[in-house]
């Protein structure tokens, strides 16, 4: 019958040439631990990857890997810093933002938001979260005209939807004849978007930069600079390079102090996919030890066999020795007495031996 060379060579060296088992059992052994070992490989690979590619397009898609901005929390000569950021061989975006909380209203709704003022033809470089808008175009926003992107549940929470008006109250105050009133200001919703993390979907709204810089009164000053680079995890080597880069009051920061949590997570992950890879690994050393029995394990079997049912209970010593001095046997019992002495014994020893090929266990009278 035809079977593929493979197969033929597998099952060959499957089970032994004799009837014992252990080496079956061993072969099977070491096949299921192959086995067992390749498919724990490929699900912790897969798991790994999964988990890095939720971690960058859920958390990092909103975020951005590093920022560059200042004490005092107004940036004032970003072109230059902008510039200066994107000579640097691992950086390949930098977009200008403007950041600040507010409270948004709608009736006798009211929620607190994180109002993100961008440029959207540059915040596409860093990010994605104008990729994930469900409703609406997030290319609509434009200066001037006061439009903002509500996260899907925070546009849930307001009870608003496209086309509907906000009031955003911001921290700023006016000083006026009637006293001190805090700064508002309506805005349309052009659009909601959803990026699948509740931390982002419920508390922040994207508007246009300048519109923010009008609403924080920051005139042409922006909170700071997000960068993009080539490697997420080479964020906090590429900060202190740019911090030692940089001269003046910058502060950079990376996506790891912003997101300590998910760092601790990723490396945890890491360390224990290195111990998982190096179980997966010794289970494929042990699989690959061959097992072999040596050619005259058969005959020594049947001769330990042999001596057993010959010398019932009898050290395997004791045989030996009967070899070399058959005639120990009668000298101990007295037969050695006589002027043949120790001579006489063996002869007569190998005189009653003679012809008998098999060994033989002397009784011996009164022992």
């Amino acid at each position: 019958m035809f079977r593929p060379l493979e197969l033929f060579v597998g099952m060959r060296y499957t089970h032994a040439k004799t009837r014992t088992h252990f080496v079956s059992f061993i072969s099977l052994t070491s096949m299921l631990g192959i086995a067992l070992g390749v498919t724990a490989l490929i699900t912790v690979l897969s798991v790994m990857n999964g988990f890095e590619r939720e971690l960058r397009e859920r958390i990092l898609g909103m975020a951005s890997h590093a920022t560059v901005s200042t004490f005092g929390g107004r940036l004032q000569d970003w072109p230059l810093v902008e510039q200066a950021v994107s000579e640097h061989h691992r950086v390949i975006a930098a977009a200008p933002y403007i950041r600040g909380e507010t409270m948004l209203s709608v009736g006798k709704q009211v929620s607190g938001a994180l109002i993100r003022g961008i440029l959207p033809e540059e915040e596409a470089r860093v990010s994605d979260v104008l990729a994930h808008v469900r409703v609406g175009d997030g290319r609509d926003l434009k200066a001037g005209e006061f439009g903002i992107l509500l996260g899907s549940e925070l546009a849930y929470s307001l009870g608003v939807g496209l086309g509907d008006s906000v009031t955003v109250v911001s921290p700023q105050v006016i000083v006026g004849p009637t006293g001190v009133l805090p700064r508002l200001k309506r805005f349309k919703v052009i659009g909601l978007f959803e990026v699948g993390m509740y931390e982002y979907d419920r508390g922040v709204a994207l508007v246009h930069m300048e519109d923010a810089a009008r609403l924080f009164r920051l005139d042409d000053d922006v909170t700071g600079v997000r960068l993009k680079l080539d490697d997420m995890f080479a964020a906090p080597r590429v900060s202190r390079e740019l911090g030692s880069q940089l001269s003046g009051d910058y502060r950079v920061e990376d996506w790891t102090r912003q997101h300590a949590n998910f760092f601790r997570a990723v490396k945890t992950e890491k360390r224990v996919m290195f111990i998982i890879l190096t179980l997966i690994i010794a289970v494929h050393r042990r699989g690959g030890v061959q097992y072999r029995l040596h050619p005259g394990d058969g005959g020594d079997r049947q001769a330990r066999r042999y001596r057993d049912s010959a010398y019932p209970g009898r050290n395997p010593r004791h045989h030996y020795a009967d070899l070399r001095d058959p005639g120990r046997h009668y000298r101990g019992a007295g037969y050695a007495a006589g002027p043949g002495g120790r001579d006489s014994a063996g002869a007569e020893c190998r005189d009653h031996c003679a012809g008998d090929r098999a060994p033989l266990r002397y009784r011996v009278p009164g022992r």
